[in-house]
């Protein structure tokens, strides 16, 4: 561990953070360069004793999970946050397609939509990352574990998963997903996740085993969508996507037109309304 050669990159890149990066209020009085280290703390779940300790190069060893934590906190590239494991004594961590580490460009522009219910998503539908609005709306998707992490296992496994569609939407909403599987599968190929969760829906859903047979082609990712909310009701929403340069996750960001019911809706959703039932 080069601890002094740490603490001067942490430094370096909290400083290069503003507030309006992570979607932190700048304030009148602030005299820092960048970001304030108990606000890099907080980002990053670590006590700000603790961070304070690694930047003025007097801290204990930071494991890889600590490390991984304060990259995602700053905001760090793959390459920067490479850099920091060396720096911290390890190994770089092995690239691979599926990863639980949200695009850092893909994070801040989430960061910007704190008011908006948007949702960050890799493309085999395990949710990575919510805006409180979009947990409102859909419910808080980032505790499920094993194969019930992926949208696709759950939709064809947990009757409940429907629940927030219109009934009449779910053979499109089959389909679509089921698309979705057939496209990673196909790129991602025997072994990888996408081939686990295929084999184990082929054996649990004859509804999913039957779309697979027809090799059913890949449509719009997030295409317009019908959400049942329990105390809002029915919305009408568009759903607009914007997915990352390594095309390994998505940012989903829902809207309704202006003027309309549903607009209204999701306003009350921006200013505290909770998914309840």
């Amino acid at each position: 561990m080069d601890r002094a050669r740490l603490a001067a990159f942490l430094r370096t890149r909290r400083d290069s953070l503003q507030p309006e990066d992570v979607g932190l209020p700048r304030g009148r009085r602030r005299r820092a360069v960048g970001l304030r280290r108990e606000e890099v703390a907080a980002l990053s779940d670590v006590s700000a004793d603790y961070y304070s300790r690694l930047e003025q190069e007097r801290g204990p060893h930071p494991s890889e999970q600590i490390l991984s934590s304060i990259a995602r906190g700053l905001r760090l590239s793959v390459e920067e946050r490479d850099h920091l494991f060396q720096l911290g004594g390890y190994a770089v961590p092995r690239q691979g397609r599926r990863s639980d580490r949200v695009d850092p460009g893909i994070m801040r522009i989430l960061d910007r939509l704190a008011d908006t219910p948007a949702q960050v998503v890799s493309l085999l539908g395990e949710t990575l990352g919510q805006t409180g609005p979009a947990v409102a709306l859909v419910g808080d998707d980032s505790g499920h574990t094993g194969l019930a992490r992926s949208l696709h296992h759950r939709w064809f496994t947990d009757p409940g998963t429907r629940m927030i569609y219109p009934e009449d939407d779910h053979p499109m909403h089959s389909r679509l997903l089921a698309s979705h599987l057939h496209a990673t599968y196909a790129r991602d190929g025997v072994g990888s996740r996408a081939a686990m969760i295929v084999d184990a829906l082929l054996t649990a859903s004859p509804e999913f085993a039957a779309l697979w047979r027809e090799h059913p082609v890949l449509g719009a990712y997030c295409a317009p969508k019908r959400i049942v909310h329990p105390a809002l009701g029915l919305l009408e929403l568009h759903c607009q996507t914007l997915v990352d340069p390594g095309r390994s996750q998505a940012l989903q960001v829902y809207t309704a037109a202006p003027g309309t019911e549903s607009h209204e809706k999701l306003r009350q959703l921006s200013v505290g309304g909770d998914r309840q039932g």
